[in-house]
């Protein structure tokens, strides 16, 4: 099965078994410590459990990383999956409107593809590497803007405001959404210059597939440092992160040095 057609169809099944916990305090209910090591709310917990039954029929990897369960192993013949059930799981559970299924495959190290789904938006972000990032099936591509001043940012939560403040009084204005797959994609598409985590959690799982439509909307994605952001197959072992427009990532940088 062609990997971003699979990925509609898993997208569907967990809307679907979803639906009924969104904006509830049961779906927000702890139910175990997941592999990354934070608690599993029941709303992740019924997401996830909806993509590895598709999988167990569509076997479209050899392992499968996921937030909750960490390394599963598929039947497939090649490849990794990495998976975010709900990213933006409190927003979920609140209501707020900004949460989504992150889904990313690679192979030999690097992301192939990616898919975002906005379930409350129905917006739809894929990439495949070296060939094009889409919105909805149509092209995307990063914002113009070249100077900090008329930068939109958004930032991780629970950040600290010293490491953030020169940065944050030369930019335009902050926006914090709570969706680190979704802040890429609105990266890629224009809708934000920049989106950083300064928090070293930010996972594998969260970043894999964000990252890629980013980069193939023609953006930048690195660590701190401006460097090629290295992230471990392992989902208790975070990273901090900055994307960018390409145009102001040097300048980001900077300020946040």
């Amino acid at each position: 099965m062609e990997f971003l057609s699979a990925c509609n169809q898993m997208a569907a099944e967990v809307e679907e078994s979803i639906s009924d916990l969104v904006g509830t305090q049961e779906g927000g209910k702890t139910v175990r410590m997941g592999a990354d090591l934070t608690p599993t709310k029941l709303i992740d917990q019924v997401a996830e459990d909806s993509i590895l039954r598709f999988l167990e029929e569509n076997p479209l990897c050899k392992l499968l990383i996921s937030e909750e369960a960490g390394k599963v192993e598929i039947n497939g013949e090649k490849g990794t999956i990495f998976l975010d059930p709900v990213d933006g799981t409190f927003n979920a559970v609140a209501g707020i409107p900004f949460y989504a299924l992150s889904i990313a495959y690679a192979e030999k190290g690097k992301i192939q593809q990616a898919f975002v789904r906005d379930f409350s938006s129905g917006e739809t972000f894929t990439a495949i590497r070296g060939k094009f990032a889409r919105c909805n099936d149509k092209p995307i591509q990063v914002s113009g803007v070249t100077n900090l001043d008329e930068c939109a940012m958004s930032n991780g939560r629970k950040f600290d405001p010293t490491r953030v403040m020169q940065l944050g009084q030369k930019i335009r204005r902050w926006r914090l959404f709570g969706a680190s797959a979704l802040e890429h994609c609105y990266v890629g598409c224009g809708r934000i210059d920049g989106f950083i985590d300064l928090r070293d959690t930010l996972r594998i799982t969260d970043a894999a597939a964000g990252m890629l439509v980013c980069t193939e909307s023609g953006g930048k994605v690195s660590d701190l440092n401006g460097e090629t952001i290295q992230f471990p197959n392992e989902v208790t072992i975070g990273r901090s992160i900055v994307a960018t427009n390409g145009t102001v990532h040097h300048k980001v940088i900077e300020y946040l040095r």
